[in-house]
Order: structure tokens, then C-alpha cells, then sequence
């Protein structure tokens, strides 16, 4: 009989007697949940080890750290125009990698209780008890020293204390402190997300200059804007968790015009590193702020106006805007035009 079939009268043929009908159906499903059992075990194991698997790479949040990839790359380029050293790049990435992971996974830990209360989170592998509690804190404290021996191995000792820092910060400030407590959470804490452009300037020069803190600029002034309009569109997931996100504690208005104010002071202190690349990146800097401003700036207006506004489209904007800037800024690093500053 297969699974689904149904069965008519007592499922026995005809002219056989009840203690054989019996005996018969005791044999059938003893050989049924044989058959069963082997075919279940068979096929759960390398089910349940690919699941495992897969929370733990979820518990790093690995579409979080594209951003690692987009800010690191381009400033160890430019820290050592016309030349890409792929060896330090690579082991540079895979130290902001690991770090990166350690962060986003302690950031899990510490904010599984919330997780299970917004529909955007719910699905986190801690939410939803797909990973134990204390296996992901090993886990997290784990890939913390692997980032910091990478780095001080493969690069040096500033770059990988400056990740160690990092994931302190993010943790232990903006996670445990700020998040719960003030609308100007993602502002200050925000700062964990620009450090991957001193570490690989680090990583590269061994020092820090004014370019990497330019860049450090970049990201923290977008940081918000970026945020807010996430935070917009699942205003009910962060007021049902009590973080105090500004979408919710203030009118759209308030929202939109502090995104205007913070996109004003991204795309300017972009311009700020003109005078230390050539034209390319110039021009780049210049168009993409331009289009990145008209767009915020018509969101702000059609708020003003009561119009309906779609605030998820900045925040995918704001990923194409920086995607571009970093590579703009790659591209003149690698061609290694002479900068600006010569020039005039």
C-alpha cells in the first residue's frame, strides 16, 4: 500500500482469515518503518549537516558584509596607486571577512531576544532556535581571534587591532548600548561599518593618513540615510521590539529631511578626496552625488506633499550610489592618473 492511498473496509484481501489479516498487517509495517527508516535516515543526515551549515553562514549576515568588499578593496588600492598586491588584498579580505562575521554573529547573541519579534528577522538562525545560544557565541568569539591572527600575520599588527576594536564596538557599544536607547543608534554606531577603510589602509601602508579618514566619512554620513529608509519601510518590525529607531519616534517629514541633511554631508565629503585622485574619480564623485541627492531630495518633497512615497528605493539607491563612488575610486587607483592636487 502506498503512502496516501485510501483504504477500504480493513485493508484485507478477501478469504483471509482475522489472525492472519493480523499477522499480515504487523509484518507490513514492520517492514514499512524498516523501509522508511532507512530511507528517512538516508536522506537527513546530509540534510540536517547542510542546514547546520547553512545557519552558521547566516549567523555572519554574509550580504551584510558586501559592504566590507566595496570599502576595502578600493582604499587598498588607492593607499598604493598603480600597484595590486592580489596576496595582501585577498588575506586582507578574508581577516575583514572573519571579523566582519564575529560582529554581525555576537550582534545575534545579543539581539536574539528581538529578532523573534520583527517579521525581517524572525527567520535568524537564533530566532528561530536553529542554532544553540552558546554555540553561536563560541562561534562568534571564535572567528573574533581568527580575524586578528590573519591580519596581524598576513598584514600587520595596527590593522588587525583596529578590527579587534571594531568588533568591540559594534558589539559592546552600538549593539548593547545605543540600540535600545536612542534614535541616534545607527548614527554613532554606524561607525563600526566604516572601519573596513582604515583596516585596509592599514593593512597596506602600516599607518593611517587623512584619505582613509576622508573615506571613513563617507560611509559613516550615508550610514543613516542608508538605515533610515530600511527602517521606514518596517517601522511596525522596530516599534514592536522597542528600538528606537527615528522612523519611529518621529513623522516621516522629521525622517526625510535628517536623510537629506546626511546625504548632503556623504556626497561633500566624497569631494573632499578629489584633490588625491585624478579625474576619473572626479567626475564619478561628482555625477553619482548629483543623481544620489536628486533622489533623496524627491523623496523629501513628495513627503513634504503627502504624495506616496516608496522609501525602500533609497535604500537600494544608496547601495548603487557608494557601489559606484568605491569603484570609481578603484578604477583611477589602478590607472594611477596624476592626482588632482599635481595638476593645479
Amino acid at each position: 500500500m502506498r503512502i496516501g492511498e485510501r483504504v477500504s473496509g480493513d485493508g484485507a484481501a478477501p478469504g483471509v482469515s482475522t489472525s492472519a489479516r493480523h499477522t499480515q498487517s504487523r509484518e507490513s509495517g514492520v517492514a514499512a518503518q524498516t523501509d522508511t527508516g532507512v530511507e528517512h535516515i538516508g536522506a537527513t543526515w546530509p540534510r540536517r549537516i547542510r542546514a547546520t551549515v547553512q545557519a552558521y553562514i547566516a549567523l555572519t549576515k554574509p550580504r551584510v558584509i558586501e559592504l566590507l568588499l566595496v570599502a576595502t578593496i578600493p582604499v587598498m588600492l588607492q593607499a598604493n596607486r598603480g600597484h595590486v598586491d592580489i596576496a595582501v588584498i585577498l588575506l586582507t579580505l578574508l581577516g575583514g571577512w572573519l571579523g566582519a562575521g564575529s560582529a554581525n554573529t555576537l550582534n545575534m547573541v545579543a539581539d536574539a531576544d528581538i529578532d523573534k519579534k520583527m517579521r525581517r528577522t524572525a527567520r535568524r538562525p537564533l530566532a528561530r532556535k536553529a542554532v544553540a545560544t552558546r554555540s553561536a557565541l563560541i562561534f562568534g568569539i571564535v572567528l573574533w581571534v581568527a580575524s586578528f591572527l590573519v591580519l596581524f600575520f598576513a598584514a600587520n599588527l595596527l590593522s588587525a587591532l583596529l578590527v579587534t576594536a571594531t568588533v568591540g564596538f559594534y558589539v559592546g557599544v552600538y549593539t548593547m548600548i545605543l540600540k535600545r536607547r536612542t534614535w541616534q543608534n545607527v548614527v554613532w554606531g554606524g561607525a563600526a561599518g566604516c572601519m573596513p577603510t582604515l583596516v585596509g589602509w592599514a593593512a597596506v601602508t602600516g599607518s593611517l593618513s587623512w584619505q582613509p579618514v576622508v573615506l571613513f566619512l563617507v560611509i559613516f554620513f550615508w550610514t543613516p540615510p542608508h538605515t533610515w529608509a530600511l527602517a521606514m519601510r518596517y517601522r511596525e518590525d522596530y516599534k514592536a521590539a522597542g528600538v528606537p529607531m527615528l522612523p519611529v519616534i518621529a513623522s516621516d517629514e522629521h525622517v526625510t529631511r535628517q536623510m537629506l541633511f546626511y546625504t548632503w554631508a556623504t556626497v561633500l565629503a566624497s569631494l573632499a578626496l578629489i584633490p588625491a585622485a585624478s579625474w576619473i574619480y572626479a567626475a564619478v564623485a561628482v555625477l553619482a552625488g548629483a543623481w544620489f541627492l536628486s533622489r533623496v531630495h524627491k523623496l523629501y518633497r513628495d513627503t513634504r506633499q503627502g504624495a506616496e512615497v516608496t522609501p525602500l528605493k533609497i535604500f537600494l539607491q544608496s547601495n548603487e550610489y557608494l557601489a559606484i563612488l568605491f569603484c570609481g575610486l578603484a578604477i583611477d587607483a589602478v590607472v594611477n592618473l596624476p592626482v588632482l592636487a599635481h595638476v593645479f
